[in-house]
């Protein structure tokens, strides 16, 4: 199809029962308008929810996010519709970044150079087939790096947003439990959104009936008495304007917004285990989407891998978050049967106009930290068990120890945080050590492993590759191909 034209189809109203909307079609503009306001709700909650969690600025990362939409749409002509939000697999690199104290150029020159390399092994995996992918990087291996990233953050939970309003941080995670449960279809697949005004809406309540809380707070870094919700910024705020630069605070603090990136080595190592998972999601994700579309998108999965990869890049070279093909959107287009990619586009467009709002960026700034409690203890928890479940959906066998003496290694040296210590300028710890372990000695162990266990792990198998990042909700069917546990061609 010709970019940026779109057949209209069903005379431009809503589709029949089991009609659909291809990616290269469209219904009027006022209902494809609709439908990207959607996708702006879809997407939002977690888009700003973890800029907020490392440190950088949401308003600008809402305004990347839709132009790196508009380049990964570009770059695969149209065939796979898909919204880039930001990515929660950083959020473990980063968090380690800043305990060695890294700032905000240091974690965006690091994901910069993440983006880089997940966009050439989305060219490598173009011209060299989806097969390679997995010989490389088998579900055993995918999925025990999703799980040490979410598992590796738990500490930054009870220790940091947790403790500052315990009572907030509870009922706010119980009700964005009841909300993924209780709610049906949309609603159900936005409830991070929900929670987190929810959250935001109790903070105020507590403020009118209970008076300040004693507890620590992160802007003065230390325990002292204070109102959960503090909308000074939010007063000061212009309506309209460009995301600030980043800039130091009076009490010496970085106030994060648009910056060049530094590289550090070190700092680079920290993040890039993160491309393990993003491989996995967006190929989640084409999955997903050719078997909604009932198209074979497979010679288009390196071109959306490296279109990510640009993303992120192109995002975090002025400061931006990390971006990644959401699963959000997915249950959007499963409930409304439309997969018009210029729904994207609309969507994109509101983002862009969001981002040019420093009023919003400071009331999404100013979220109370009880509330992101409540939030991060089930979405920190979420990535990791959706490691878990890519084992399940491609049944992968703990009973050989070529699967699981590597994982058992690599998971435990990365939720301990264990560090290797070189010199005083270069260690690897946590995350980038558990997945170094984790992919290195499962193929060193393989090379050296007896043949009746390469023949037990190659055993066919159906491989699934999800999408590993939270809120994956469903509604978003997933395809699969037959190949073995190993990652090869089935024995004929």
């Amino acid at each position: 199809m010709a970019l940026l034209d779109w057949r209209v189809v069903h005379g431009g109203k809503t589709p029949p029962p089991g009609e659909v909307v291809r990616p290269d079609e469209r219904l009027s503009w006022p209902r494809t308008f609709g439908l990207g306001a959607q996708h702006v709700v879809a997407m939002f909650g977690a888009t700003f929810v973890f800029p907020l969690i490392m440190g950088l600025n949401p308003q600008l990362a809402i305004m990347m996010s839709g132009i790196a939409t508009i380049c990964f749409l570009l770059i695969v002509k149209g065939k796979v519709p898909s919204y880039l939000g930001t990515s929660a697999s950083f959020v473990g690199g980063v968090v380690a970044i800043r305990a060695q104290g890294g700032d905000s150029a240091d974690v965006t020159g690091a994901i910069l150079v993440a983006g880089l390399i997940l966009a050439l092994c989305g060219v490598a995996i173009h011209f060299l087939g989806a097969p390679a992918l997995h010989r490389v990087l088998p579900p055993v291996v995918t999925g025990a790096v999703v799980m040490l990233i979410g598992f590796n953050l738990a500490p930054v939970v009870a220790g940091i947003y947790w403790p500052q309003d315990q009572w907030v941080a509870l009922l706010t995670m119980l009700a964005v439990m009841g909300m993924a449960i209780g709610f049906r279809g949309f609603l159900g697949r936005i409830a991070v959104f929900l929670g987190l005004i929810f959250g935001y809406v109790l903070s105020w309540v507590f403020d009118r009936v209970f008076g300040r809380i004693n507890s620590f707070d992160p802007a003065a870094n230390e325990t002292t008495e204070h109102f959960r919700v503090n909308w000074a910024g939010v007063q000061s705020a212009d309506w309209f304007g460009f995301p600030p630069q980043t800039s130091t605070g009076p009490d010496g603090k970085e106030i994060a917004g648009w910056h060049l990136p530094d590289f550090k080595l070190t700092f680079i190592l920290l993040v890039l285990p993160a491309v393990i998972a993003l491989i996995a999601e967006n190929a989640g994700h084409v999955k997903a989407v050719a078997e909604m579309t009932d198209t074979d998108l497979d010679p288009v999965m390196g071109k959306a891998i490296a279109a990510d990869g640009v993303g992120t890049a192109l995002a975090s070279a002025v400061g931006g978050s990390p971006t990644t093909t959401y699963a959000e959107n997915i249950g959007v287009m499963a409930a409304t049967r439309v997969y018009s990619t210029a729904a994207y586009y609309v969507a994109a467009l509101v983002a862009i106009l969001f981002g040019f709002s420093p009023k919003f960026g400071a009331i999404v700034s100013a979220t109370p930290g009880g509330v992101l409690g409540g939030i991060t203890v089930v979405l920190y928890g979420m990535i990791g068990l959706l490691g878990a479940k890519i084992w399940k959906e491609n049944r992968v066998d703990f009973g050989n120890p070529i699967n699981l003496i590597p994982v058992a290694a690599g998971i435990i040296i990365a939720i301990g945080n264990t560090t290797l210590v070189f010199n005083q300028e270069f260690q690897l710890a946590g995350i980038a050590l558990g997945t170094i372990v984790t992919v290195v000695c499962y193929h060193l162990v393989r090379a050296i492993a007896p043949p009746h266990m390469l023949d037990q792990q190659r055993a066919e198998a159906t491989v699934i590759v999800p999408d590993p990042r939270p809120p994956a909700e469903a509604g978003a069917a997933e395809t699969a191909e037959t190949i073995t546990r190993d990652g090869t061609a089935p024995r004929a």
